[in-house]
């Protein structure tokens, strides 16, 4: 026996919506459209909320929050606390959505489509993403592709309007390097795709991720291509532009802070510093320099005076250091070989030109790293001690002879 579908009327009514996360937001941004009175309630909220017409109240629910709702939305990630709330919700005979587990409530959220004044809701039973699917074939012909930059590895770099369209995505393609944690935020019907895309262990190739985005895209599906650091930088992003202009889908590229750029400053490393570096390069050192075919100028990089800062160099770390060295830069430059910047897990390595390579592989340094070369990487051991970003003070030193 299926449910009773009804449309609710909420202009100038109370509700209630407990959790401050993207699923909460995404929940309160729809009921201040549909013109509700709309209380939040949670310790902390997403910043976006002050871009909304709502009362937020920033501390923990209490019993007796939900007196006078007309609804109620239990969006937290902490199962107790919706349990909580649902269970006060049904005391007072108040409807409550739970965001976390659909089953064991009453009311549940159908997929949802909108053209003008006409609104298209889908339900099938309890298989969310039926319903996602069912939504898409009555709803808009063409979805549309969010190429999102995810920033350095800290989930709190991620631009406000990635994690906005992020959480408004029906199918997410991920990176392993992209901020992960913002996965568990999702609602459940948003489906999840893992690209991989680690070294040597490909999940799917970028042939098969241009196909994915733009078939998921054609079915009507809002599309979330979510990767680290920039979309732009080293990330393929251009390639996947390029093919949904060619099917005719709509995206759009958000752009994200580079890790390029944001490990190295989070390690107390600016990339450019008056009197030591005007200017810096950026190079993809994935390929082995001494081959033939490879497009780098290491000549250049070598001869000249500004910061190299290497992406992907872990895998052939020593033969990149060794043509460096051999082309003209000195063998005591200092160097910084950062592993999981921004985080909570990051470690910093500070070596020389000369010795890296050997420091590195004692260290059993793995990617993700960022390498910098250059004489900024003397001031990380002055600028890591004071600076709050994360992880910026949970980094081992390891030293060689003229290093900083």
């Amino acid at each position: 026996m299926g449910g009773y579908p009804l449309e609710l009327e909420l202009n100038g009514r109370a509700v209630v919506v407990v959790g401050g996360g993207p699923v909460a937001l995404r929940r309160s941004r729809a009921l201040v459209d549909a013109g509700a009175r709309v209380t939040v309630i949670a310790p902390a909220v997403a910043e976006e909320f002050t871009e909304l017409a709502v009362t937020v109240h920033r501390r923990r629910y209490r019993d007796g929050d939900l007196a006078g709702a007309w609804l109620v939305h239990a969006s937290t990630d902490d199962p107790a606390v919706n349990a909580a709330v649902a269970a006060e919700a049904a005391r007072q005979r108040t409807w409550c959505v739970r965001a976390d587990d659909a089953t064991t409530l009453a009311a549940k959220m159908p997929a949802v489509t909108r053209h003008g004044d006409i609104t298209v809701a889908v339900t099938a039973g309890a298989d969310p993403r039926r319903s996602q699917r069912l939504r898409s074939a009555t709803g808009r012909s063409v979805g549309s592709v969010a190429l999102i930059g995810g920033g350095p590895g800290d989930p709190g770099l991620i631009t406000v309007r990635g994690r906005r369209l992020l959480a408004e995505a029906d199918v997410v393609v991920a990176d392993r390097l992209g901020p992960r944690q913002l996965l568990a935020e999702l609602e459940p019907d948003v489906e999840i795709i893992e690209a991989g895309k680690s070294p040597g262990a490909h999940h799917l190739t970028q042939d098969q991720i241009n196909v994915l985005i733009v078939e998921r895209a054609l079915a009507g599906h809002r599309v979330a291509r979510l990767k680290g650091g920039d979309p732009f930088v080293f990330g393929r992003g251009g390639e996947e532009a390029l093919a949904c202009l060619r099917a005719g889908v709509p995206f759009e590229v958000v752009p994200g802070i580079s890790s390029a750029i944001a490990v190295p400053a989070a390690a107390g490393i600016p990339v450019t510093h008056r009197g030591i570096a005007q200017d810096f390069a950026v190079v993809s050192a994935h390929l082995d320099p001494s081959q033939p075919g490879v497009s780098v100028d290491w000549e250049s990089l070598a001869r000249g005076r500004g910061t190299l800062v290497l992406l992907m160099a872990v895998a052939h770390l020593e033969t990149v250091t060794t043509e460096l060295v051999k082309r003209g830069r000195h063998a005591d430059t200092p160097v910084a070989v950062i592993r999981d910047g921004t985080t909570a897990r990051q470690r910093v390595l500070i070596s020389t030109l000369a010795h890296v390579a050997a420091d590195a592989a004692k260290a059993r340094i793995r990617p993700p790293a960022v390498v910098v070369i250059g004489d900024v990487v003397r001031l990380h051991q002055r600028l890591a001690a004071a600076n709050t970003a994360p992880g910026a003070a949970h980094y081992d030193r390891h030293s060689a002879s003229g290093a900083a």
